[in-house]
């Protein structure tokens, strides 16, 4: 049955590349000969044009990251896999995919601008300000999360932390190649995709000690390894793009390939049952009633406003020519929710009261991917080490990109100029998660928490809603170029409706603690958007094409 499943799956998300995807680019009117922001703004530091495999490489990477594969497995063990798994297939063929599709092409067209200066352009100065303040704080509560589910497995497993090093050094000698040596992509790869495989084993052999770590530190392994994670981010996004943000991004995208492979390998040969129940509750006594929590919950696996910050931030300054959009922004989308499927895979494969259904979801998954692995021969502690080194790679990109996109805005904000306020805005965008990483947050009992399982509720929640906010700007942005909008509207009152009751959720289970105050703020910040569009919706003041032309802002460069 888990082979049936898995197979109808890759069916669909194929199907649906190839039929409603071609119905977006219609609905879109995709022409490769609009020149796109990265030839008509170059710029050689963030708007380069990317190869369409580098691109698809660096777009997928910075959006998969820990959310698709934590936020089902979370959903799964609470509620049983069934849910979820309709909802991952029907939100990333139907919202998820249409809202990253829109968002990159909705940038392109705006000359690689973010969704705020959208919605600045399609509804008001106000929408702007708040949307910028909203997208934000969802890219802080994105590396709140992210960096500490990172330096959590870097704690687990030090031969991951490793490898992820020694990634990173690749990444940077295939850029040089590529950009400065001219070598060509293919070639390149032929070097460095096995150079990247090799490291995971190396990394086996000589893993870094996380408690010395601490210990140089003076702090306990876990936030040590969760402030150097954070400097890396502070360097990595100020860097050209091209010598570090697309080679990793590019060979990382390989590591989530050969996991998918191993996954599909092990489902479709390694005749493992489907044990876990399809339905537990309808009620989680830890996350609450199923709907509105499993939309919030699975999050990147079927719908992420995350990704529009990413389609409008670095990819639309990286799109060679609009043809490439369909790949990029809705195929990446599509291939994203494979990865949801085999994360819940992970879960369907384990006995109603095995025991690892109680620990952390990266072990779930990491145990996962070394049974997959276990069919075609490679050990266990291999395979464990291997699936927590592809999760720990997609993180550290969604790490520095959403670093990168949290100084675009900061820059956008107060009309800096490109140039040295980027370390600035660089520092404004981290000094939060910087707190989060240092101190211990506690439930109500006084337990400690890790940061990303208590950030996790309003994260979700506020990721959501950025989803459904954005299609808000879509809407208004496809009325202001004299566009259809019909397929955007179910997608809209679905994805807004469901946050903003998660949220009411939040209050009452909250309080007027910290997760509560901010979902209290972020609600208010919502109904005000919302009135925002509702006030602009008859406006029409631009003729079909006068997005293309925008007036200049210092952000842009």
């Amino acid at each position: 049955m888990l082979t049936a499943i898995f197979l109808v799956c890759t069916i669909l998300f194929t199907v649906a590349f190839f039929t409603y995807g071609r119905f977006l680019e219609r609905r879109l009117e995709i022409d490769d000969s609009r020149p796109t922001p990265c030839h008509t703004d170059y710029d050689g530091v963030d708007r380069v044009p990317a190869h369409p495999a580098v691109l698809f490489g660096h777009h997928f990477s910075s959006i998969a990251g820990a959310g698709p594969i934590v936020g089902p497995i979370i959903a799964a063990v609470a509620f049983g896999w069934a849910v979820p798994l309709v909802w991952v297939l029907t939100g990333a063929i139907f919202i998820g995919g249409v809202h990253d599709f829109c968002a990159l092409v909705a940038s392109v067209r705006d000359r690689g601008r973010s969704i705020a200066d959208i919605a600045r352009g399609s509804m008001s100065p106000l929408a702007y300000r708040l949307l910028l303040l909203f997208m934000w704080l969802a890219l802080v509560y994105v590396l709140t999360v992210f960096t500490d589910l990172t330096a959590t497995t870097f704690v687990e497993d030090g031969g991951v932390a490793t490898s992820s090093w020694l990634f990173l050094l690749l990444a940077i000698c295939f850029g040089l190649s590529v950009y400065r040596l001219k070598i060509p992509v293919l070639w390149a790869s032929l070097v460095f995709v096995p150079l990247v495989f090799l490291a995971t084993w190396v990394g086996q052999l000589i893993p870094i000690p996380s408690a010395e770590i601490g210990s140089a530190l003076g702090l306990n392994p876990l936030k040590a390894w969760s402030v150097l994670l954070i400097l890396y981010c502070c360097v990595a996004s100020v860097t050209p793009v091209w010598i570090l943000l697309q080679p990793r991004d590019y060979l990382s995208s390989f590591l989530l390939y050969a996991s998918m492979l191993l996954g599909l390998l092990g489902i479709v040969f390694g005749g493992f049952d489907v044990q876990f129940p399809a339905f537990i509750t309808w009620q989680s006594p830890e996350l609450g009633p199923i709907f509105p929590i499993v939309f919030i919950t699975v999050a990147c696996g079927a719908c992420s406003g995350f990704h529009s910050l990413v389609a409008s931030g670095t990819s639309s300054k990286q799109l060679n020519k609009e043809s490439d959009a369909r790949t990029v922004g809705y195929g990446a989308m599509l291939v994203e929710g494979l990865v949801a499927v085999i994360a819940l895979a992970t879960v369907m494969m384990l006995s109603a009261d095995d025991p690892l259904k109680s620990k952390p979801p990266l072990t779930v998954y990491g145990t996962g991917i070394s049974h997959f692995a276990a069919v075609i021969g490679i050990p266990h502690k291999l395979g464990f080490a291997f699936g927590l080194l592809a999760l720990s790679t997609f993180i550290l990109t969604t790490l520095d990109t959403a670093t990168r996109l949290g100084r675009y805005i900061v820059e956008e904000f107060f009309g800096l100029k490109p140039g040295p306020a980027r370390y600035l805005a660089t520092l404004a965008t981290l000094a939060l998660p910087t707190v989060f990483a240092l101190i211990t947050l506690k439930d109500a009992q006084g337990q400690v928490l890790p940061a990303w399982k208590a950030v996790w509720p309003v994260f979700g929640a506020t990721n959501q809603l950025l989803a459904g906010l954005t299609f808000l700007v879509l809407v208004a942005w496809l009325r202001r170029t004299k566009r259809k909008t019909g397929f955007i509207w179910l997608p809209l009152l679905f994805m807004t409706a469901a946050t903003l009751y998660a949220l009411v959720l939040l209050i009452q289970q909250y309080g007027w603690s910290l997760i509560g105050v901010i979902a209290m703020v972020l609600m208010a910040m919502a109904i005000v958007l919302i009135i925002e569009a509702v006030r602009t919706a008859g406006r029409s003041d631009a003729s079909p094409d006068s997005d293309e032309n925008p007036p200049e802002c210092g952000a842009c460069g």
